[in-house]
């Protein structure tokens, strides 16, 4: 595949044709586009039904009992995901929410009972969280390249901010035909079709083993635990979620500077929205930038930065002009926001529980919402809403700066080992695993330089590592008769600890060499615990004794 060079930024095109090259890709993304707008689309249909029928209590009531359970839940979805194929666990939650936006279509139709919506409106917005950490955990099984993953998620970025338009706009369109009962069956209609672009997708197998079943709780224990001990995961799920917070209060802000402040009326919110959405498909264009950049945190605290100084100049001078104008680019800060974020805590999270920790994101996130819902009316309840502006920026700032230390340094331990990714890659007992497995092995990979003649491996002795051969040559022998000559992309030492023999061969350097070394453990457990890599493996290793024999 062709890739664009590190210090070069893709073209929008050129990441288009890296993400959609893959097939899979290209169904996921689509599916993701349906449902990021079905997911806007029946909030807002929701909320226009809880006005009609109880007003603006109604609205923060049925906001507050959608939100509370994902707090609480979502974790325990993350666990679902590792246990199962993330791509299974993405249509079953896609599934789910087809259905039981389904039957809150039926219950605004019909009006009776109305308690119905709320009872229905919890279980559809708990759905609607597996698709995230799903979503996240299975694009790195499909990926063939750390470049690949990137492209991706700057895709789904775009996807996102799309949504923002097409959601409103097609659920507006369907209030206005037939009110939230036909914009929630039409939303339910496209969710049911996005499911069905996931059939055949599973993903990978779990890595846990049938010995390891454990209760969801303990899983979402450890699950916690593990992000807990890995501090650029603990500081990126941390700074995700407080983001969230003005997001939260955000929302309902911009209703209350369009209507108090800038007098634009009720649909003025509904236009201050717009230009944020505005702002985050020109951050898109920003996130093209992005694609095989090695150090992504000082996109991530300047986009966060970004975001709040837009609103803390919103706030301070408050204009009509200046609030389409600011909040663009608060909604540009924020897209490249998300996307650095997700990248990063792809890299940074122990891929065996990836799908838990976006579902800990999630859980914070609505957390975070639930928060700034709550702060906002109290912020302008004391000194109006630009005040209540000028007070979420300098929040903002305070989240960031808390963090700003761990930030500046995450790359260090999130930093992509490119050039050691794609000599595994080139291996063919690697080349079947998925990209975050890859990544972790090139991780532990240990360089070895060695000058010509140098006795690298000898017959019978213990074998405690593989070796990968970056430069140079190497002549494999077996009782004193050469067997065959290696190179770079090619890797000698599998058979001693596949099959837990003593070496078979005796590896000597013809010229000098540049090898990397990887320890047993890592090695036998990445084999292991994905079946396409052990089945290459076995064949290898087959062939390897079969050219032994036959000395």
């Amino acid at each position: 595949m062709e890739a664009s060079s590190p210090d070069r930024p893709a073209s929008k095109a050129g990441v288009f044709v890296t993400a959609f090259r893959n097939r899979s890709l290209l169904r996921i993304e689509i599916a993701w586009l349906v449902f990021s707008g079905a997911e806007w689309g029946v909030w807002l249909a929701l909320n226009v039904w809880a006005y009609i029928n109880g007003g603006a209590a109604a609205v923060s009531l049925i906001v507050l009992v959608q939100l509370v359970p994902c707090i609480f839940f979502s974790p325990y979805v993350g666990a679902v995901t590792d246990r199962a194929r993330a791509g299974r666990v993405l249509f079953i939650g896609l599934l789910v929410i087809g259905v039981t936006m389904g039957g809150l279509a039926v219950a605004m139709a019909y009006g009776t009972p109305r308690a119905l919506v709320f009872v229905l409106a919890p279980v559809m917005n708990l759905a609607l969280s597996i698709p995230r950490p799903a979503q996240a955990a299975l694009l790195p099984s499909v990926v063939r390249s750390p470049l690949e993953l990137t492209a991706a998620n700057v895709v789904t970025g775009w996807m996102e901010n799309a949504s923002v338009f097409l959601g409103p706009v097609l659920t507006g369109v369907l209030l206005g035909l037939g009110g939230p009962a036909l914009a929630a069956g039409v939303l339910a209609a496209c969710t049911l079709a996005a499911a069905f672009l996931m059939i055949g997708i599973s993903g990978p197998r779990s890595l846990k083993g049938p010995g390891e079943a454990v209760s969801l709780t303990a899983e979402v224990r450890a699950g916690v635990a593990t992000v807990w001990r890995e501090p650029a995961a603990r500081t990126l799920v941390g700074v995700m979620g407080s983001q969230y917070i003005v997001m939260g209060a955000l929302d309902i802000l911009c209703v209350v500077l369009a209507i108090t402040t800038l007098d634009m009326g009720q649909s003025g919110a509904g236009y201050l929205d717009s230009a944020f959405g505005v702002g985050g498909l020109l951050g898109a264009a920003v996130t093209v930038t992005l694609v095989a950049r090695r150090r992504l945190a000082p996109a991530l605290i300047a986009a966060a930065l970004t975001t709040a100084a837009a609103l803390l100049v919103l706030g301070v001078f408050p204009t009509v002009i200046g609030a389409f104008v600011l909040l663009g680019v608060a909604g540009l800060g924020r897209d490249v926001f998300d996307v650095t974020s997700r990248i990063l805590l792809q890299r940074a999270a122990p891929s065996q529980v990836l799908g838990q920790v976006f579902a800990l994101v999630e859980s914070l996130m609505a957390a975070g919402l639930a928060i700034g819902a709550i702060l906002a009316p109290l912020l302008v309840g004391l000194s109006g809403a630009p005040a209540a502006l000028v007070g979420t920026a300098l929040l903002s700032v305070v989240l960031v700066a808390i963090a700003w230390r761990r930030l500046h340094t995450i790359d260090d331990s999130a930093d992509v080992p490119q050039v050691e990714i794609q000599l595994l890659r080139a291996i063919p007992i690697f080349s079947p695993l998925p990209a975050p497995a890859l990544e972790g092995l090139a991780r532990a990979l240990v360089p070895v330089e060695a000058a010509a003649g140098t006795t690298l491996v000898t017959e019978g002795e213990p074998g405690d590592c593989f070796y990968a051969i970056a430069d140079g040559r190497v002549r494999v022998s077996k009782g004193g008769r050469e067997v065959a000559t290696l190179g770079r992309g090619q890797g000698f030492g599998e058979i001693a600890l596949i099959q837990d023999v003593p070496r078979t061969a005796t590896v000597v350097a013809l010229t000098d060499v540049s090898l990397y070394s990887l320890e047993k453990e890592p090695f036998v457990l990445a084999l292991t615990g994905h079946a396409p890599a052990a089945r290459a493996a076995d064949d290898l290793v087959a062939q390897r004794l079969a050219e032994l024999e036959s000395i």
